[in-house]
């Protein structure tokens, strides 16, 4: 959590979540990205391609160091998310998927990323037990000192009662 601020935001439910639509709901802190990270990543996954996995080869690559996996960084969403904002209000919540998703520049060892969060889209989904949502929360990941974010997806949410 960022020293800015002390908890996550609290949304309540469905109006809360309309009353916020278009809005900046926040970043999270700052997370550095470390070349542990990046090889436990791709032994679990078997994406082990050495720009990923080979500092020695990789400083002569294209990015002059290793670089995180994409998904990896993509994958942080939901923690960094639970960080700036919460709903309350539903009894289920459930990651429904990704809309758009690029990945627009490396990331490279030992840079440090934080995400920005805005919620684009709410819209009310029936439910047998009373109105559920369904938010898309469009994601930007800065990289310090980096003018071109690493990441940027819509990552959709689904709220149930």
């Amino acid at each position: 959590m960022s020293e800015e601020t002390a908890g996550p935001l609290v949304i309540q439910g469905l109006n809360g979540l309309t009353d916020r639509l278009g809005t900046d709901l926040g970043t999270s802190s700052w997370w550095t990205v470390t070349q542990d990270g990046i090889t436990t990543f791709a032994t679990l996954t078997g994406d082990e391609q050495w720009i990923h996995v080979d500092p020695e080869r990789a400083k002569d690559g294209p990015f002059g160091s290793t670089i995180q996996h994409g998904f990896f960084t993509l994958g942080l969403a939901t923690g960094f998310l639970w960080e700036i904002c919460t709903v309350e209000g539903f009894k289920v919540v459930l990651n429904y998927g990704l809309n758009k998703v690029r990945f627009p520049a490396p990331l490279a060892v030992d840079s440090r990323i934080r995400m920005h969060v805005n919620l684009a889209e709410v819209k009310e989904l029936p439910t047998p037990n009373g109105p559920g949502a369904e938010a898309v929360y469009r994601l930007t990941y800065e990289v310090e000192g980096q003018a071109k974010p690493c990441c940027v997806a819509d990552l959709v949410f689904r709220y149930y009662n």
